[in-house]
């Protein structure tokens, strides 16, 4: 039986497929028009978008946003319409739910679907139970064929972020809401006056979730100084009685920064936008948001938001790694056990152009902060959500808390779920660091390195374990203390290799990198460390993570996940697999889809003790705190 054979290599993409009646032109066709090509679900895995219970809509939904009401229900604000996303008809709207997410009510009108867009609300509950939801409001009647606005270019102008910033509120946890329509002030700043309506029209949105801290409510958006999202700056609204005024016309508004001009840096580009912020304690406030550089960036205000540090490019640590990350939402929270949390999406796009707009969303990470001499510290990333879709990613989450459990939301501009996230997950999160001590749950294999240092031959022979099935959502963890005399040469360090092929590989190469091959015996990939960071005679901690759920490989660097560093040629330091089912999918040819199942390979394990200090195998995906808890417990 003969095989064509093909190597990718795309972004963060590097497989190897045998497939018989396989065009290499379509390969090509399927390769350069997906960003991220396709892995596949399985049943039960909680971190699987498409296992949330699903949150009601017309068809377009955005930002999903839930409150705890005072009745112990669920009440979701979300913007949706019948169109796409920007269309006329887009409103805001409420669903409440009862049993925590399984079921909504019908949806509940803030302000109905007409011919003035509202959008983009976020809810706030009070002191005394009222809920307020603050949105996008267009006022001004901009577009629509209005001719006051046509000398200004196309008369039907995208209006879902143009006009005024207003609320409503209910005093029934949502399931009505005022007659009156209040306005939030916005005085003319000198970023209004540069855009084509000179400060008459004023472009903005916002994503923040009001926080409340020292008896204030507060919340982040974003002004444009040019139509549609350039020019883009952060600015706060606080309001220090809201929580206890029952009188809406009594409620007072604090605009900052003080300054007049908002949280920018012109070092950074036209797109700054999707601000969100968290209290800090004691008066300081820290804010994130969004770029098309391949980053976020953070700033710090200590007086309340009156003023701010310049922004600069959000590192794990002051001045260390910068974190990777598309033009996507960057979401911060802190729990109410005064804890703190990132949802990123740890890759180095600049922008969602050319198909890359979900593409680059997919997949999802989540980091712990820790706040240390007043600035924060994030820990390495788990994957939080994932889609089967390669061009489906979700965004725009939030998370709650309700009775000790935390939920989250998000959307796939068509689709909004919300499932649970476990408890231990975030513990682990939290606490990653802090240990040190071997995992032993799923380990199936160990070559202390006693036993390597005492083999009679350069291999230590070793009974190969059984893996699980990576189609239906198995794993395994390869992990490795390991040094290398040179980096400049292909070495097998570890081996399973069975008479079809099938099995996995741990090679070095010679370009100073160390690369896992895995295979059935039909299709297979391979995943690298990032460039750079092994040194020759050191002995370095490597483990390589194949996670069966989003049909992941990842690498962990003596306690460093890879991300691809800051090569532009690397955007990803993580690669998925199991693309068969896409290439079927997207095949006019009639294609069998085959998605990599068990790599075992053959019955021996070769482990090579001349690089190979100790090693250890699981039959499971360990998480990447499981994997740095190895590592800081060190070889012995």
């Amino acid at each position: 039986m003969k095989y064509k054979h093909f190597s990718i290599k795309h972004g963060q993409w590097q497989t190897v497929v045998r497939r018989r009646h396989f065009t290499s032109n379509l390969f090509a066709a399927v390769l350069f028009s997906l960003p991220m090509l396709c892995a596949c679900t399985f049943a039960g895995d909680w971190r699987d978008f498409a296992n949330g219970f699903e949150i009601p809509d017309e068809n377009y939904c955005d930002q999903p946003y839930v409150v705890r009401t005072q009745d112990g229900n669920w009440l979701c604000t979300l913007t949706t319409g019948e169109g796409h996303e920007g269309h006329g008809g887009q409103h805001v709207v409420a669903t409440i739910s009862e049993d925590k997410g399984r079921t909504w009510s019908p949806l509940i009108d803030i302000e109905p679907s007409g011919e003035i867009e509202a959008s983009w609300v976020i809810p706030l509950v009070t002191d005394f139970g009222r809920v307020y939801a603050f949105y996008d409001y267009n006022g001004d009647n901009v577009g629509h064929g209005n001719p006051e606005f046509a000398k200004n270019g196309d008369p039907n102008y995208r209006a879902d972020m143009l006009g005024w910033y207003c609320y409503r509120y209910s005093d029934n946890h949502g399931q009505t809401w005022s007659k009156k329509r209040y306005r939030l002030p916005m005085p003319v700043a000198a970023c209004d006056l540069k855009n084509q309506w000179q400060g008459r029209i004023q472009i903005f949105w916002g994503i923040d979730k009001p926080k409340i801290a020292d008896g204030s409510a507060f919340f982040a958006f974003s002004r444009l100084g040019k139509y549609l999202a350039e020019e883009g700056e952060g600015w706060l609204y606080r309001s220090d009685n809201i929580l206890t005024e029952p009188d809406a016309d009594k409620i007072v508004w604090k605009l900052l920064p003080e300054s007049g001009h908002g949280i920018r840096n012109e070092e950074f580009g036209s797109v700054q936008e999707e601000h969100n912020t968290v209290p800090l304690g004691n008066d300081q406030l820290y804010c994130v948001y969004r770029t098309t550089l391949g980053h976020p960036c953070h700033s710090y205000s200590a007086d309340g938001g009156r003023s701010w540090t310049p922004p600069v490019p959000m590192t794990y640590t002051p001045g260390g790694k910068i974190i990777r990350h598309p033009r996507a939402c960057p979401k911060l929270w802190k729990t109410s056990n005064g804890r703190y949390l990132l949802w990123f999406h740890n890759n180095g796009n600049h922008s969602y152009n050319r198909g890359e707009r979900y593409g680059a969303r997919n997949v999802s990470w989540l980091s712990a902060g820790e706040l240390i001499d007043g600035r924060m510290h994030w820990s390495q990333p788990e994957i939080v959500r994932y889609c089967s879709h390669p061009l489906r990613g979700c965004s725009y989450p939030d998370l709650f808390e309700d009775q000790g459990h935390f939920y989250l939301t998000a959307t796939q501009k068509t689709e909004a779920r919300v499932g649970e996230v476990p408890q231990e997950f975030l513990e682990a999160l939290w606490s990653q660091g802090q240990l040190k001590q071997v995992t032993k749950a799923g380990l199936v294999l160990e070559a202390t390195s006693n036993e390597l240092k005492e083999a009679k031959s350069n291999q230590l022979k070793r009974p190969m374990p059984a893996l699980p099935d990576l189609s239906k959502g198995g794993g395994l963890t390869m992990e490795m203390w390991v040094r290398l005399p040179s980096l400049n040469r292909t070495r097998t360090l570890i081996s399973s290799s069975g008479e079809d092929g099938s099995g996995f590989f741990v090679r070095s190469t010679v370009t100073g990198q160390i690369r896992l091959d895995i295979c059935d015996g039909i299709s297979g990939a391979n995943w690298e460390c990032d460039p750079g960071i092994l040194k020759p005679k050191k002995l370095h901690h490597v483990a390589f993570v194949v996670d069966g759920g989003p049909k992941i490989i990842s690498v962990i660097v003596d306690g460093v996940l890879c991300d691809g560093g800051t090569s532009e040629s690397r955007l990803y330091g993580w690669g998925r697999f199991g693309m068969d089912r896409c290439l079927a999918e997207w095949s006019d040819e009639k294609l069998t889809a085959h998605e990599i199942q068990t790599v075992s390979g053959g019955d021996i394990l070769q482990i090579d003790k001349r690089y190979i200090k100790a090693a250890r195998l699981y039959d499971r995906t360990l998480l990447t705190s499981e994997v740095i808890a190895n590592f800081n417990a060190g070889m012995n």
